[in-house]
């Protein structure tokens, strides 16, 4: 139960993502520099360790939310889907992440969709995998969302993705002031389906802002549903681009 979007910038791009999960289920850390394979990485983690989103010193970021459109699960021992996005959070290619993946055990973990965005070759990836076979999809550097919904995967995308698509034609369309607005949206009615969603077992409990420039990249993170700060986001640092 995820909402993930992306708007290119002349010299990089901004990724937006509502977290939504159980209320039942631990609380999420604030994003914290990493050190992995010799590039630092920020990224929020869940207590027992993974994340869900993350970006490293070459501007590449990585975002993974589950997909609740294929019914399948692993049946023994699953692995956390959280393990994922650190695994590939140090790579700065899309090369570089598909061979990360390929690597990995892949057969005990759940289906998931793997976003990555590559600020270097302007180019996004994602891979689906469905607990038979990693799918690698090609996305064009453009204004874009990916939704998930353990409640009505299907429906969910309908309405929060007409949503979206309607929110295209704003004179703001793109900016940081457009992505909050979107992200701390309950239109059509705050519920299961709205942007910033809220259920009487689960609702979006975190939102992490990427930004990358020139001058390199940075995550800003608010613990909490978006509808509850209309001020802002609390900045958690910095992120220098590798030289």
């Amino acid at each position: 139960m995820c909402t993930v979007t992306f708007s290119p910038r002349r010299r990089g791009y901004a990724l937006a993502m509502n977290r939504d999960e159980k209320l039942s289920r631990a609380t999420g850390l604030p994003p914290i520099r990493h050190l992995i394979q010799g590039r630092n990485v920020l990224a929020p983690c869940e207590p027992g360790g993974g994340t869900w989103i993350s970006v490293n010193d070459s501007g590449a970021a990585f975002a993974l939310i589950n997909w609740y459109a294929i019914a399948a699960q692993v049946e023994i021992n699953p692995v956390s889907r959280g393990k994922v996005v650190f695994a590939v959070s140090a790579v700065a290619t899309g090369e570089g992440a598909a061979n990360v993946l390929a690597q990995m055990p892949l057969r005990s973990v759940n289906p998931f969709r793997l976003i990555g965005a590559f600020p270097a070759a302007q180019e996004i990836r994602e891979w689906r995998w469905d607990l038979k076979k990693l799918v690698q999809v090609a996305h064009p550097w453009r204004l874009q969302q990916w939704i998930s919904s353990g409640f009505d995967e299907a429906k969910a995308q309908q309405i929060r993705g007409g949503f979206f698509e309607s929110a295209t034609g704003q004179k703001s369309v793109g900016s940081l002031a457009w992505l909050r607005r979107l992200h701390r949206s309950h239109a059509p009615a705050a519920g299961p389906f709205s942007t910033c969603m809220h259920r009487a077992d689960a609702a979006t409990v975190s939102y992490s802002e990427v930004r990358v420039t020139s001058d390199g990249a940075k995550m800003n993170y608010l613990a909490g549903a978006p509808c509850q700060c209309t001020s802002g986001v609390i900045n958690h640092g910095a992120l220098m681009r590798a030289s």
